[in-house]
């Protein structure tokens, strides 16, 4: 609708007005204005254009919609009417062109229209559009009224009313002020779950805006922490949209009542009010002063509420509250040792304090940040994608000591610790540096640069103010059908607890010393235990085939392949561990598969007292709601199987209350809730989060640093598998003229794949980095780039044709569930016509294995390049050159899906390329066949009976690159097995028995 029609005279506009409308406009207010008629002026019509237009969570959910001749019409003849049956989410909108100016509504009270009753008690959501570049580019805040009437009613909704919504805004956000200035249309979401109808009249404006809608009182903070003695101060400021001074004065009456603090003995009462005259420019602030008093004994915080009494303008939506700081409590001396401290603090905590330091709460989804105090809450969260808004550090920063502030009004101000997934860098921040994902860096088979990779990570995260990692994932990958195979660092458990120096990266020294600096972080062994072996079609989330599924393990099985990562986490002090959403089907034991968040067995049992973990464990997303019972047998079975935080983004009330019953009720013991409040406080005190709350944005600056990123470009430059390499079309030269084409050549988003700014990951540019094609231009090659092959191929030296997968993350990646091992059908055309025309090189970037078997014959050069992060200038030095190729399979190369599940040490293996293999360049490969094997054995049994892994390492390496350099186009089983088992022991330190190995497989050629 082109705003020339919102804006008719007054005089037409009152003759439209029905007589049941809420009476003519007085003479100080604005005639009503039409937003919308009904009677044909607003078509339906999809954005950029103006109009109605639909919307749902799936096919069936969008409501249909019509304009309908009424005799009953409100205003007018017609009326919108509408039917729905909705499942999951639907409604409509009305968005005003996006090539015409928004609207301004800051003249009027609020907006009203007619709804026709069907008195269902459902709640129907209204929403309106502020400010942004388009109606679906803008800031949404929202309201609801209740269907609980019987025909025609209008509805009037003061704009006072509207609040902004924290679950959903299209561009995370603008500046979180109803502006009312720049309007974009509006919004209604239908009822859920009830097949209905509606119908609908006559959208205005209506009403004179009053002050308190344009002006605001606002506090400089809702939390004042001082320490006993020391005098408070409060900030009060007046505001205006648009900055405009205040018409008419704003006076505060102020006076501190209430609270736990007494008069008199722990501070001098206030009473006054402030005026902010007429003319108050916008801004403008004042200050109110409460004295607090010494007493000589210690004592918990003190809370004193400071009551505000604003008038003419809209008061803050919380009661500031000054905390006169604990003091004098033992717990709080940094000099005691850290049990002594948790011992003390323990014994002051009320059941309810403890319940509250057990909850795990998603940051975006508290009703009120106060709640933090409220419910005592020990833990926030980022979820994938999460984000503040802008994504910047210092955003980052502020957002969490905003949150970290409202933990000092709690009794003993305990810290809240933050977690996020960051799992390969800062991974949720835009401008980190972004790693490999682990089953590049497991192909690196270099433990210190995994380690290096886990210290930038740290760094970066604990820079915007994050002290806890849910990283590194210690699964060992089993089928590569499964959508998480990405986040291991391989198939085999050796190489995993090889990589396994990348918790020394997070944490420091395994005794924990390091974790209250400045770039070290709690890091995170999951998912315990075995969620890398669920068997294909196991599972029951969703459209999930195999993630979250069942893991069919005989005792030796479990403990020889799923369990020993995590004894060498527990030996490196690993201060957290998260279990798997995955069962666990012990073959045996007689108790079938079991959800891995209720098995007692393994978490106490295993974890907890053979192992001797002392950290604690931290459940995974909602994953108590998967064991099977009613809500309080979820929490009472998995707090007695020994989960010691449960991670309830939305339900953090619910589960609260919920233990405290459990408590009370004799269902969980005491002594488990003191064993799981000690457990979390004990790595809250190593942190140093007592002393240190806040952020500490000193290395802020290095965050997506060239240091930082030379740490990430040589392990994506490490972690390139070259897979073939027929006549040394690799490396390439400078003065080559190089074609390149393919899906992920120049893609950001599809090289560093999922939980990348977002859970799922995304194509295209959303961080900063450099491309494969980038890189390749950076490292100076004559390089012509077309995407589908489409120009024409003549005139080129080599061809690069760089495919493979788009992001994913979890069981949304699982094949089986729209996805499968297979090229494209536009990769496939790619790789066909360039290698058709050219000597050429593939590279797949993905997170697993890709099918190539059926095209190996037509191309010259193949490498595995995973999802090598941020820094496609890594691969393009492997690519010319710079770096030599040294990385290793992680996992099992196959021939065909139907091979899947294969891994090294199977009984039949026949895959296309082994566990271990790995081509190189730049490097003489040892000649002299078996005799030089037979020579490189007896430097194993040296480095064996002497103890040198460095003697031991070179001679296996060695004899690798030989049997390689020697093995034809055809890799068979019978050299496959015994190659694949040689890196295994290699891993094991088993070097003899390596070179029996190898020399096996050399014969076998």
């Amino acid at each position: 609708m082109r705003r020339t029609a919102l804006l008719a005279s007054a005089a037409l506009l009152t003759g439209l007005l029905p007589l049941l409308s809420a009476g003519a406009a007085t003479a100080d207010e604005p005639a009503p204005v039409p937003v919308d008629r009904f009677e044909g002026e607003v078509p339906f019509a999809n954005p950029p254009a103006g109009g109605l237009f639909t919307w749902g969570g799936d096919a069936d959910d969008p409501p249909a919609l019509a304009l309908t001749t009424r005799t009953d019409a409100p205003e007018g003849t017609e009326v919108l009417t509408g039917t729905y049956d909705i499942s999951g989410y639907g409604g409509f909108t009305h968005d005003f062109a996006f090539d015409q100016p928004a609207h301004d509504w800051s003249a009027h009270k609020g907006i009203r229209f007619w709804w026709d009753g069907q008195n269902n008690a459902k709640k129907v959501a209204f929403e309106i559009k502020d400010g942004g570049a388009n109606g679906e580019a803008s800031e949404l805040w929202t309201t609801s009224f209740t269907d609980d009437f019987t025909g025609w009613k209008q509805i009037e909704i003061p704009f006072t009313d509207f609040t902004y919504r924290t679950d959903y805004q299209p561009v995370g956000g603008i500046d979180q002020v109803l502006g009312l200035t720049q309007m974009w249309g509006y919004a209604l979401t239908l009822p859920v779950g009830v097949k209905g109808r509606f119908a609908m009249d006559d959208v205005e404006l209506y009403g004179k805006a009053d002050q308190s809608l344009r002006a605001s009182v606002t506090t400089d903070s809702a939390v004042h922490p001082v320490k006993e003695g020391a005098t408070a101060t409060v900030k009060l400021s007046v505001a205006t949209t648009g900055a405009a001074p205040i018409d008419e004065p704003v006076t505060v009456a102020y006076e501190s009542a209430g609270g736990t603090a007494e008069p008199g003995k722990d501070y001098t009462p206030v009473k006054g009010e402030i005026t902010f005259p007429a003319g108050t420019t916008s801004g403008t602030t004042r200050t109110i002063q409460v004295p607090t008093l010494r007493d000589k004994s210690a004592e918990p915080a003190e809370t004193i509420p400071l009551k505000l009494t604003v008038t003419g303008a809209k008061a803050p939506a919380e009661t500031p509250q000054i905390v006169i700081d604990a003091h004098g409590l033992p717990y709080l001396d940094p000099k005691l040792p850290v049990k002594k401290r948790v011992a003390d603090l323990v014994s002051r905590m009320s059941l309810e304090e403890k319940a509250g330091q057990m909850t795990q709460a998603e940051r975006g989804a508290l009703t009120a940040q106060g709640d933090i105090a409220t419910y005592d809450l020990g833990s926030l969260l980022s979820g994938g994608g999460s984000t503040p808004t802008p994504n910047t550090p210092e955003a980052w920063a502020k957002m969490i000591d905003a949150f970290q502030l409202r933990a000092q009004a709690t009794r003993f101000q305990i810290p809240l610790i933050y977690g996020v997934d960051a799992v390969h860098g800062h991974n949720n921040l835009t401008g980190a540096t972004i790693m490999p994902h682990n089953i590049g860096i497991g192909a690196t088979r270099d433990p210190q640069l995994a380690e290096r990779t886990g210290s930038v990570t740290a760094a970066e995260v604990r820079a915007t103010g994050i002290p806890w990692d849910f990283a590194p994932c210690l699964c060992v990958t089993r089928d590569e059908r499964w959508g998480r195979s990405y986040e291991s660092f391989g198939e085999d458990p050796a190489l995993v607890e090889s990589m396994e120096t990348m918790i020394q990266g997070l944490q420091g020294a395994a005794n924990g010393k390091d974790l209250k600096d400045d770039d070290k972080v709690l890091a995170t062994a999951k998912h315990f235990v075995g969620d890398g072996g669920t068997e294909y079609g196991s599972s029951t989330t969703g459209s999930y085939t195999i993630d979250q599924g069942v893991t069919k393990v005989t005792r030796q099985q479990l403990e020889a392949v799923h369990l020993a990562p995590y004894q060498t986490a527990v030996d490196r002090g690993i201060g957290s561990v998260m279990p798997s959403y995955s069962s666990l089907d012990i073959l045996g034991d007689g108790q079938g598969p079991v959800k891995m968040h209720a098995r007692a067995d393994m978490i106490n049992g295993v974890l907890k007292d053979r192992m001797g973990f002392d950290g604690f464990v931290i459940s995974d997303w909602q994953a108590i709601d998967q064991i099977p019972g009613d809500y309080a047998s979820d929490v009472r079975t998995s707090i007695n199987a020994g989960l010691d935080m449960i991670m309830v983004p939305y339900a953090y009330k619910d589960f609260r209350t919920t233990l405290v019953d459990e408590v009370r009720a004799g269902r969980v013991s005491e002594a488990r809730v003191n064993d799981a409040v000690s457990r979390i406080l004990t790595q809250k005190f190593k942190l140093g989060l007592f002393e240190k709350p806040y952020a500490d944005t000193s290395g802020a600056a290095q965050i997506g640093s060239a240091g930082h990123r030379a740490v990430a470009r040589e392990a994506a430059a490490k972690s390139q598998v070259l897979l073939k390499n027929a006549a040394g079309v690799l490396p390439l030269k400078k003065s080559q003229k190089v074609y390149v084409a393919g899906s992920n050549a120049d893609d950001l988003g599809n090289q560093t794949g999922g939980w990348t700014i977002t859970w799922q990951g995304a194509s295209g540019k959303h961080t900063d980095g450099t491309t494969i094609l980038q890189g390749m231009r950076n490292a100076g090659g004559d390089v012509t780039y077309s995407k589908d092959a489409s120009a024409p191929t003549s005139g080129y030296d080599v061809g690069v044709v760089v495919v493979g997968e788009t992001p994913y993350a979890e069981g949304v990646g699982d094949v089986g569930n729209g996805n499968d091992l297979a090229l494209t059908p536009a990769d496939q055309a790619a790789v066909d016509k360039v290698c058709a025309a050219m000597k050429c090189a593939v590279l797949i970037v993905s997170g697993r294995p890709q099918l190539i078997g059926d095209r190996l014959g037509e191309i010259d050069a193949l490498v595995a390049s995973w999802l090598p992060g941020t820094e496609g200038d890594g691969v393009a030095d492997v690519l010319y050159g710079k770096r030599a190729f040294t990385g290793q399979l992680p996992v099992t190369w196959p021939k065909s899906e139907t091979q899947l599940p294969i891994n090294v040490g199977d009984a039949s293996y026949d895959p296309q390329f082994p566990y271990g293999w790995g081509l190189t360049t730049l490097t003489k490969v040892p000649g002299g066949g078996e005799a030089t094997l037979k020579a490189l054995t007896l430097l194993a049994r040296t480095a064996d009976r002497t103890g040198s892994a460095r003697l031991g390492r070179a001679a296996v390496t060695e004899a690798r690159l030989l049997v390689q350099q020697s093995t034809g186009s055809t890799i068979t089983p019978a050299l496959a097995k015994p190659f694949a088992e040689a890196d295994h022991l290699l891993l094991t330190a088993h070097y003899t028995q390596a070179l029996t190995k190898l020399l096996e497989a050399y014969r076998a050629r």
